[in-house]
């Protein structure tokens, strides 16, 4: 049945490309039309299980009030079995369908992107609205927006694999999902567009931008047509009332960063805590975590799901100042343990809870103290929100947007801003990575570094560096060094001595101050003199990212090259054009093969593809002579003459996939490698095992 599924998906897939390829329709018409698909199927994902989480969550706690005092008025037994339930349901649900699922699901989606091309499985946008709805609706305290992320990039993956769409393309639709996904969540398209750029695609100069703005606008279409133009929260009339009121924001934005910096400490504690010390089967850790959570809730029942109702109250000063202050710790604690354990859900709105509680907690206090120059307690409760989302996911101008959208009150942009700047520096210097990233750099995956540096850094100077180059000896005079510069090209002169040793660069700019003074100086100035002696330089084992780094230092667009063997002796110059010239080729060379990767990975049960008579790419296990030892230092291209795609790496969730590793990745025991080459030298490898 899976293999006619398949088969029947495929067929539709070519006739569809066929037809587009009939209609001579230009690639921005297309980006468009598959945006409009995007935003619509991520508006009703959306509008689904929203109504999912509500209907699980009425049978979960059934009564004619709101959920908060439905959760109040349960039994004991009901608060205690009703989340160990839903963690008997969920925990086998991901663990056998899609590992994916589990977690909070915007870190899954941004490696994708990362590593996979933006291929995320069709599957995983279902498994994870089934596994979120149930866990919020049983009383996870995790947040529904996460999900609707996920499930919205994974629908724009899915489009894109529909259409074979690859490379940058493929990014940017699961962009378009990821940005539907925020601005049906909360109604607010520019939050959502924004969001994708900031945070899933990590680059305001992305150059398909308006696909992503069109995929948010059509999500909140389809959320106002269905569900009307209604906030996500019932938020108060904003007033600054004095501009002192402002020295009050910055304090609580140092209050922001260090919950911001708080949170993401012990959510990833608990979630190491639950990976390497608890010995139960990972399929029922779920349910063990629902247990405490009905425990918690024995007390404090407001963490309880997604908390909109708690976060009314805070917005609005129905909450005591102490029981806020106790809520901020209470469900940090609830909502590590409710994702650590297992469940599916978002961080988004446990960031807004623990914003409301705090800015709650701080605004009564400053209140009380000044009531005459602060404004109400649900004040600081809204401002607080931004700061928490800022402070957490490093995305301040998402946060900004998403507040402002919420009130429409061009009032709050001053505090809000304050607020939202001073909680991610203070949050960024605690801790280097945000919520998201952090979960990715504990798989050995470095976001910040991201493609362009690992290609940078498998490139060396070896490949790139040209052994033609332009000198002067360190002897000759004013006037030889000026007849050279002006009768060369080359913007930079090697300076050698008589051994033909490098002594120092010189440049046109070095003699500018000298050439009205040229006949006084002929005869007592030499190349020495002028040259610049302290120069960085290059060997060819250096990496391009070296390089690069050097002459960022140095203000130089070259570099001389030296011997590798430690003296002087000039072998040629690396130019920066030349970099990235060789830069861009290898992009282009990875994106051609990264399709195939992906399809021997999941699809191929052969493990082998042939693309040209003679070549092969396979899928291996790592060689016992490459265990515990670099892609660099095994020097595989040169010496093996194959080049390493990416590495699969086994964890307890899902197998990580490195793809295009860096030069320093260190190969392990259980790894499978992808490898590229002519397949007499693939076979020499594979023979080492």
């Amino acid at each position: 049945m899976q293999i006619l599924l398949k088969r029947v998906y495929r067929y539709c897939s070519l006739h569809s490309v066929r037809l587009i390829d009939k209609a001579k329709m230009t690639e921005h018409t297309f980006m468009i039309i598959v945006a409009i698909i995007i935003g619509v199927l991520a508006g009703f994902g959306a509008i689904a299980i929203r109504t999912l989480i509500m209907e699980i969550s009425n049978l979960s706690f059934p009564g004619d009030k709101n959920l908060l005092e439905n959760i109040i008025d349960a039994p004991i037994y009901i608060k205690i079995l009703i989340p160990m339930i839903g963690g008997l349901i969920v925990g086998p649900l991901i663990y056998f369908f899609a590992p994916e699922a589990k977690g909070h699901g915007v870190p899954e989606v941004m490696q994708a992107i990362l590593l996979k091309g933006g291929v995320i499985r069709p599957r995983v946008a279902l498994i994870k609205a089934l596994a979120s709805s149930i866990t919020i609706g049983t009383g996870g305290s995790v947040g529904r927006e996460g999900p609707i992320i996920q499930i919205g990039s994974s629908l724009g993956s899915t489009v894109g694999q529909f259409f074979n769409i690859s490379g940058n393309r493929m990014k940017t639709l699961v962009g378009c999902g990821a940005a539907a996904g925020i601005a049906a969540a909360f109604n607010a398209p520019i939050a959502g567009a924004l969001f994708a750029v900031e945070i899933i695609l990590m680059d305001f100069a992305f150059t398909q931008f308006s696909p992503i703005v069109i995929s948010s606008v059509m999500a909140t279409v389809i959320s106002h047509k269905f569900e009307g133009n209604l906030a996500a929260f019932q938020v108060p009339r904003y007033e600054l009332v004095t501009p002192w009121e402002l020295f009050f924001y910055i304090g609580l934005g140092l209050l922001a960063g260090l919950a911001s910096f708080l949170f993401i400490r012990v959510l990833y504690s608990f979630e190491d805590f639950f990976d390497n010390k608890v010995k139960i089967p990972e399929y029922l850790q779920p349910a063990f975590g629902g247990i405490l959570i009905g425990l918690i809730a024995l007390v404090f029942p407001q963490i309880m799901g997604v908390g909109y109702d708690s976060i009314n109250n805070a917005l609005h000063g129905q909450t005591l100042w102490y029981l806020a202050l106790i809520l901020i710790f209470v469900k940090i604690f609830a909502t590590s343990l409710t994702l650590g354990s297992g469940g599916s859900g978002g961080i988004f709105a446990p960031s807004l809870f623990i914003g409301a509680m705090l800015g709650c907690f701080f605004g009564t206090i400053v209140h009380n103290f000044f009531p005459s120059i602060t404004a109400s307690p649900g004040a600081y409760a809204l401002v607080a929100m931004g700061g928490l989302v800022a402070g957490t996911t490093r995305a301040p101008i998402t946060a900004i947007i998403i507040v402002f959208e919420l009130t429409n009150d061009y009032n709050i942009i001053l505090p809000l801003m304050i607020t939202c700047i001073i909680s991610t520096i203070l949050s960024s210097k605690l801790s280097r990575e945000s919520i998201y990233t952090l979960k990715l750099l504990l798989r050995k995956i470095n976001i910040r570094e991201g493609t362009e540096i690992n290609v940078m850094k498998s490139i060396y100077v070896r490949d790139v560096y040209t052994p033609k180059f332009e000198s002067i000896k360190e002897t000759d005079s004013f006037i030889e060094v000026i007849n050279q510069v002006i009768s060369k090209r080359d913007p930079y002169f090697a300076v050698l001595d008589d051994n033909k040793q490098l002594t120092g660069v010189l440049s046109i700019h070095d003699i500018k101050s000298f050439l009205f003074e040229g006949e006084d100086l002929q005869n007592l100035i030499i190349a020495k003199d002028i040259a610049v002696k302290d120069v960085a330089t290059a060997n060819p084992n250096d990496t391009c990212y070296d390089v690069l780094e050097k002459m960022s230092q140095s203000g130089f667009s070259a570099l001389p090259v030296v011997d590798s063997d430690g003296n002087k002796k000039l072998i040629g110059m690396v130019w920066q054009k030349d970099i990235l010239d060789a830069y861009q080729k290898e992009i282009e060379r990875k994106d051609m093969v990264a399709t195939m990767v992906d399809k021997i990975q999941s699809t191929n049960p052969l493990n082998e593809v042939h693309f040209l008579q003679g070549y092969s790419i396979s899928e291996i296990p790592v060689p016992k002579l490459f265990i515990g030892k670099s892609i660099k230092e095994l020097n595989i291209r040169a010496e093996f003459g194959v080049d390493v795609l990416s590495v699969k790496r086994q964890s307890k969730q899902e197998p990580v996939v490195s793809v295009f590793p860096s030069p320093d990745f260190v190969l392990g025991e259980d790894d499978q490698l992808t490898i590229a080459g002519e397949i007499k030298k693939i076979n020499r490898v594979k023979g080492m095992n």
